[in-house]
């Protein structure tokens, strides 16, 4: 097992980028600065999910379906976490999902696991926003399964401050243009 940190990427896609490059691991885990992975068996779950060959990325919560605005919180959603912002803390249940793990249209950005390498489009996403939606997208566009896990108490912490949408509907005009049709 390795740990690498990604400092001074210009976006998230080149971060993840860089980070997917410099590792030869079959199984990654990529995550954002603020998340805080809680649950001890966290690693030994995954692995026994992507024992179906057909699974190609694993997030914690995840849209069922992506709306036509592709913004993820207007959708119906699954996955359950620990979420702290200047606000609150809470512990959150989005949807619970049926059986060991349910497929979605995508997850969301704060953990995705993966077991094959597939680019990220940093030549479309130059920022910090819709590069999960995206990936999402590549992974199913080469025929793999996005799913989130079941769990009976969430897996992580999400530490996330306050939100920052400063270039997130110019992104999402992009993702629109790319993946609007799909």
């Amino acid at each position: 097992m390795e740990v690498l940190s990604v400092k001074e990427a210009r976006s998230m896609t080149e971060g993840y980028n860089q980070a997917m490059r410099q590792s030869d691991a079959k199984y990654k885990v990529y995550l954002h600065q603020d998340v805080f992975i809680i649950y001890e068996q966290f690693l030994t779950e995954l692995l026994s999910i992507f024992q179906d060959a057909e699974i190609g990325m694993i997030g914690i919560v995840g849209s069922l379906n992506i709306e036509q605005s592709a913004v993820m919180w207007y959708s119906d959603r699954v996955g359950m976490l620990h979420a702290n912002s200047v606000y609150k803390a809470d512990s959150y249940l989005f949807g619970e999902v049926c059986g060991t793990y349910q497929e979605v249209s995508a997850v969301d950005g704060l953990l995705m696991a993966t077991q094959y390498d597939i680019p990220w489009r940093d030549d479309l996403f130059k920022n910090w926003d819709f590069y999960d939606l995206s990936q999402s997208m590549e992974f199913r566009k080469k025929g793999y399964k996005v799913v989130v896990p079941f769990t009976e108490k969430p897996w992580c912490i999400h530490d996330d401050g306050i939100l920052n949408l400063g270039n997130y509907y110019k992104e999402r005009n992009v993702y629109l243009k790319e993946y609007g049709d799909q």
